[in-house]
């Protein structure tokens, strides 16, 4: 049996090992990716500080290693290759995509220079190709991160880190640059709802309290006011209380850089300067309501302050981009899906041989060693529904190579990002980081010789 892979992040390789591990099935899998390079937001997404949860990318290549395994990188569905066209070259397809849009605010205000989706600026300083020439003004002062979950703790984190802490990592050339003359010296990140119902990993809150020179500030009274009770019923969400508490607790230091806290606030406008610039940001303060099934709802007060902040950086949750050709879901933005399998949105009724895997699944929820599970749980759908499958004619496996070629698209192998792998270690070693990553399409298919 055939099977193509659509992404290369975590969601597309765990199903490829599901695969190719299976000891009742002989399958070929193909995995495509837009990019030369491999390995999704573990590559583009993951912090340049949290070099181990980058370490999973050794169980990737070994998959990849594997005799059944080819990469198609650099090769774009829609314009290099239909799904119409993919269907009959493979026996099966798997949708691993992720989540490429940001969702917005919905504010008056939000497309003004300096007010950036957090999507942008984790591209931006990851060396993600398409947000390489994003334009991040780091002479303010003060920076407001909305949203309160993992991607905004990793956004606070790299604008209040040191030069010295960042240089060890492989954080982009041109964000190092623009890090090391940052003149931002306050961060405040805004939850709507309380620090009982934030979804930070409690690792992640507790690291905000490691960094150098920099001091998490919560103010006690607050806490107190949001918190409730001592105990939530969940264990992570009261580690992550107990953490906030410790936080308020502290003696703010004079020189220190500050992280603060703030929760039970909604964003309602923008406010520019004379220029059109951020200004600042109009909070409404909210109220936590019982909803009918426990859990609690944030309601607007009316009060209204006005936090005087020169960048938004709205953190707020990302979405799956429409497909052409691909079954979408417009209210939940991810592929139209019953358990893996996709379907037709409008009946639900199943799209033979096609699924979904990953955050184009569910959302952009979980960490990266979750989708194991449940990439080997859709797998288990596709091997129930492929029974006799393979007895079905297909071109030659090389076929879709020769026809992307004639096309003028050149594929990236895996062995030609394994040579961009070793180019980028060697220039990370001049600074004494991991990689330095290549951050343009051109220059690394210029690396391989394609162009």
């Amino acid at each position: 049996m055939r099977v193509a892979i659509i992404g290369s992040g975590p969601a597309g390789f765990y199903a490829a090992e599901a695969l190719l591990k299976r000891p009742d099935a002989v399958i070929d899998v193909d995995m495509f990716d837009r990019l030369p390079t491999p390995y999704g937001l573990v590559r583009g997404g993951v912090a340049p500080d949290h070099q181990k949860i980058k370490t999973v990318i050794r169980v990737f290549a070994t998959t990849a290693a594997r005799p059944t395994f080819r990469f198609l990188g650099n090769v774009r569905l829609g314009p290099d290759v239909t799904v119409e066209e993919l269907r009959r070259h493979y026996h099966q397809i798997v949708y691993a995509t992720g989540n490429e849009a940001d969702r917005r605010l919905g504010i008056p205000g939000e497309g003004m220079p300096r007010c950036t989706p957090a999507t942008v600026f984790v591209g931006w300083y990851n060396g993600h190709p398409d947000y390489r020439q994003a334009k991040i003004d780091l002479s303010v002062h003060r920076v407001a991160v909305v949203g309160n979950g993992n991607v905004a703790v990793d956004a606070a984190r790299i604008l209040l880190r040191t030069s010295a802490e960042l240089e060890q990592t492989d954080i982009a050339a041109h964000a190092l640059e623009a890090l090391r003359n940052s003149q931002v010296r306050e961060v405040f990140i805004l939850g709507r709802r309380g620090p009982g119902e934030a979804a930070f990993a409690p690792a992640e809150l507790k690291e905000l309290g490691k960094m150098q020179g920099v001091d998490p500030v919560i103010a006690p009274g607050e806490l107190a006011r949001c918190a409730g009770s001592d105990s939530t019923g969940d264990k992570e969400k009261d580690r992550n209380l107990a953490i906030l508490r410790s936080f308020a607790a502290r003696q703010p230091r004079a020189n220190a850089k500050k992280l603060h806290l703030r929760f039970l606030v909604s964003p309602t406008e923008i406010i520019a300067d004379a220029a059109g610039n951020v200004a600042g940001l109009a909070l409404e303060k909210n109220r936590l309501e019982p909803r009918p099934d426990g859990t609690v709802a944030a309601r607007g007060t009316g009060e209204i302050e006005v936090l005087e902040v020169g960048m938004v950086l709205p953190a707020i949750g990302y979405a799956a981009e429409r497909i052409a050709g691909v079954p979408y879901d417009g209210k939940a933005r991810v592929i139209a899906n019953e358990d893996g399998r996709v379907v037709d949105p409008a009946g639900r009724a199943v799209i033979a041989n096609e699924y979904v895997v990953g955050w184009a699944r569910s959302g952009a929820q979980g960490l990266i060693g979750e989708h194991k599970r449940a990439s080997a749980h859709v797998v288990g759908h596709m091997i129930a529904d492929g029974a006799g499958l393979e007895t079905r004619a297909l071109p030659d496996r090389d076929a879709i190579v020769s026809l992307l070629r004639e096309r003028g698209v050149q594929p990236v192998s895996f062995s030609d990002w394994k040579q961009l792998d070793d180019v980028e270690v060697v220039r990370g070693a001049r600074r004494g980081a991991p990689r330095d990553k290549i951050v343009d399409v051109e220059a690394m298919l210029a690396v391989l010789g394609q162009n």
